[in-house]
C-alpha cells in the first residue's frame, strides 16, 4: 500500500519527467521549456566583469575551469532519479552529480538560510545551476552575506549551508567542484562564470530552475538536509542496476 504523500510524489514527478528533459528510462532528452507549468524567470546574468570574461566558455575552450586551480572534475551519468525520501550515497560532500530527486530545488538567486535536501538540489546542478555551500560553523555574520550577493536573485544560482563540509566555501556545478578557505577567493567567481549553464558540461543547461509544486519543494520551508549517512537503502550514485551508462551530457 503506497502511502498518500508518497503517492502525490510519484504522480507528481511523472508529470515533471518531460519539463526536466529526462526520459522514463533515465535517459536525457532535449528539454522542452514549454512544458513547465512555471513560466521561466527572464531576468538575465550580468555580463561577465573583465575579471572573469576570460572564464566565459567557448567553442574553443569549454571548460575554463581546467585554468582555476583547485578544481575537482568528475563525470556522472545525468538523468538518474529517486523519489523522496529515498537517499542517494553520494561518493562527494557536498555532491556535484549523480543520481538525484526528481524535484530540483528552485535555483534562480535562492538563498536557504537552512540546509536543505541535498538530492534536489544536484538536480538544479544537472540543470545548469552553481551551488554555493559554506560551514555554518566557520562561516558566519558579514562573510555569509558576501557569499549571498554573488547569488541572491541571480538566474542559476543557490546557496545554503552545508554542515561537516571540509572547507569553509564549496562551489559545484555538475561535475565540477572547487572548495576554498576565504569566502573573498576570486576563484569563486572565476568558477561561476565558467560553469554556469555551460552547455558543454551541463546535461540540461537552461532547463528550468523555477518552483515547481510547493507541496513536493516549498522554498519558503524547503525540504531539511539529513545529516545521517544514507544507510544501507539508499540509491547509489551512480543509480539503480541496470541503469544507462552513457557518459553525461552523452
Amino acid at each position: 500500500m503506497i502511502a498518500p504523500a508518497r503517492r502525490l510524489a510519484l504522480a507528481a514527478a511523472c508529470l515533471l519527467l518531460t519539463a526536466c528533459g529526462v526520459a522514463e528510462s533515465g535517459t536525457p532528452v532535449a528539454v522542452d521549456q514549454t512544458a513547465s507549468k512555471t513560466p521561466a524567470k527572464t531576468s538575465k546574468a550580468a555580463p561577465p566583469s573583465k575579471s572573469t570574461r576570460a572564464f566565459t566558455p567557448s567553442e574553443s575552450e569549454k571548460d575554463p575551469t581546467a585554468k582555476i586551480d583547485g578544481v575537482v572534475a568528475k563525470e556522472y551519468q545525468a538523468g538518474l532519479h529517486a523519489i523522496a525520501p529515498q537517499r542517494v550515497a553520494y561518493d562527494q560532500l557536498p555532491p556535484f552529480g549523480g543520481a538525484h530527486d526528481q524535484i530540483w530545488a528552485p535555483c534562480n538567486g535562492e538563498v536557504y538560510a537552512t540546509a536543505i535536501r541535498t538530492e534536489h538540489v544536484v538536480h538544479s546542478l544537472e540543470h545548469g545551476a552553481v551551488w554555493v555551500t559554506y560551514d555554518p560553523e566557520t562561516v558566519r555574520g558579514d562573510d555569509v552575506k558576501a557569499l549571498a550577493k554573488r547569488v541572491d536573485g541571480k538566474p542559476y544560482l543557490v546557496m545554503s549551508p552545508f554542515p561537516g563540509q571540509k572547507k569553509p566555501v564549496s562551489v559545484q556545478s555538475w561535475g565540477r567542484q572547487l572548495q576554498v578557505d576565504d569566502v573573498d577567493d576570486e576563484r569563486i567567481d572565476h568558477f561561476i562564470a565558467a560553469t554556469r549553464t555551460n552547455k558543454y558540461l551541463a546535461p540540461e543547461p537552461g532547463a528550468s530552475c523555477d518552483p515547481v509544486d510547493p507541496r513536493l519543494f516549498d522554498p519558503a520551508a524547503p525540504p531539511p538536509f539529513d545529516p545521517a549517512p544514507p544507510g544501507p537503502d539508499a540509491m547509489p550514485v551512480t543509480g539503480p542496476a541496470g541503469a544507462p551508462t552513457t557518459p553525461a551530457g552523452g
